[in-house]
Order: C-alpha cells, then structure tokens, then sequence
C-alpha cells in the first residue's frame, strides 16, 4: 500500500477531507478477506465505505475503507489492502511491522501538514490484543487550531493476506476519553472478526 493513502486517510480524518474514487452507504462483506461490514458492528453504526481502486486501470487497487461512529460519537475506520503483495497473517512479521512504521511517520507528516502541532507519540509502537486478535498499535495526538488535543489509536495486523488497519479517534473537547475508545474497539473489534 501506498504510504499516500494513509496520508489521505488521516487527513481525512484529522482535515476532513479524501480523495476516494467511489463511495457508497450500502453496508456489505469485504470479497479477499470475508469480513462482513453489516449496519451495526459491536453497537457502531456503519456510516459508509470508500473504495480506492478503479480507473486508471494501471493503477494498484488502494483498498476499501469502512467507516463506523461510535454511541458516543468517536470515528473508526477499518481499512483493507493489499499494497499488491500478500500479507502474512499476525501483526508481528516483518511486512506488518514495516509499514506499520511508514504510516506512523506519514500520519505523523499530514497531521504537521493539516495544520495541527504539538504532535506526540510514544517512541515505539505496542502490540494489543482485542477478541483474540493480536495488532501493532500506536496512540498519537495533536492539537487543532482551536487548542483541543484529538487523539488516534491507529493498529495493524495481517489478516488473510491482506493488512488490515484500524484507526479510532476522540477528543477530550468532546467529552470523549481513551477509556470510552478502548471499551468501543472492545466491542467493534471482536464483533468484526466472530
């Protein structure tokens, strides 16, 4: 996968704003990996999914994203792709760790880019485990111009020869805390892979 999608993906985020090539609000079931993206997911509720891939057809397919708010108004974003290699399964081999590492940095980049500042983020990046499945994961923030901090929880794991990526975020401005997003991955993560 192109470290320029993530670039889109968290400026989405943090900016509001993509460049996607197709969307859609139709809930469904991601073909390579069989993941099933149904209305509501461990109490989120689908809002709709982005698919990179499309003309020009010389273009790698860049993955599908599904996007879920939670109860309480925190974003999650599942990304699927294949960056046009296969994936091995688990969040410890070296494909998985190594892009890992390039989407810190470039999330780190866009967010300087958005406009944002005071960027933190620990040194090294931990492994967590939701319903049994095991990911790399990073907890980042940075403040917006109005002074709120927003926070991300960005993880990663090979999952039948794909990467799939899992971002929430929150802001304390918002009455929301890493609690409150620790306990919706705890829901929306397991709810994912049944």
């Amino acid at each position: 996968m192109s470290r320029l999608l993530i670039v889109l993906l968290a400026a989405m985020a943090w900016v509001g704003v993509a460049a996607a090539q197709t969307q859609s609000t139709t809930p469904g079931t991601h073909a390579g990996t069989k993941l099933a993206f149904p209305a509501t997911l461990g109490g989120a509720q689908f809002e709709r999914v982005v698919n990179y891939a499309g003309p020009p057809t010389n273009r790698p397919d860049q993955g599908v994203t599904y996007f879920y708010s939670t109860p309480k108004k925190m974003m999650i974003a599942v990304h699927i792709y294949d960056g046009g290699r296969r994936v091995p399964p688990g969040s410890g081999n070296p494909l998985v760790v190594d892009e890992f590492m390039g989407e810190i940095s470039s999330s780190e980049q866009q967010v300087k880019f958005g406009g944002y500042k005071d960027f933190e983020r620990p040194s090294v990046p931990s492994t967590c485990t939701y319903g049994g499945i095991s990911f790399r994961c990073i907890t980042y923030s940075a403040v917006n111009q109005a002074n709120a901090r927003l926070y991300t929880k960005m993880m990663m794991t090979g999952f039948r020869d794909n990467f799939i990526s899992i971002r929430i975020d929150w802001s304390q401005a918002r009455q929301q805390t890493a609690s409150d997003a620790d306990a919706a991955l705890q829901a929306f993560v397991p709810a994912l892979f049944h």
